[in-house]
């Protein structure tokens, strides 16, 4: 699959149906060899004040990643939360 159909798809976590984002809004972690994605690096601080704020992020593997739906990522953290 092509980052292009990957981009702007919403992040939601399987166990509590939360939303973490959108995937244009985090960060992804590539391998330089094979140029696989590694994990995603979703940011905890959304608001225009965490300028000023430590920035905490979230780092998923991407082996975590259940399924990849027309408009939606689902990904499974029953036990990292």
């Amino acid at each position: 699959m092509r980052l292009s159909k990957l981009y702007g798809k919403e992040i939601v976590t399987l166990p509590d149906c939360e939303r973490l984002g959108y995937l244009g809004d985090c960060d992804m972690l590539i391998d330089n060899e094979t140029g696989k994605i590694v994990s995603l690096i979703i940011p905890e601080n959304k608001n225009f004040f965490s300028f000023f704020i430590e920035k905490k992020h979230l780092e998923i593997p991407w082996e975590r990643i259940k399924k990849v739906g027309s408009d939606m990522i689902i990904i499974d953290l029953a036990d990292i939360l």
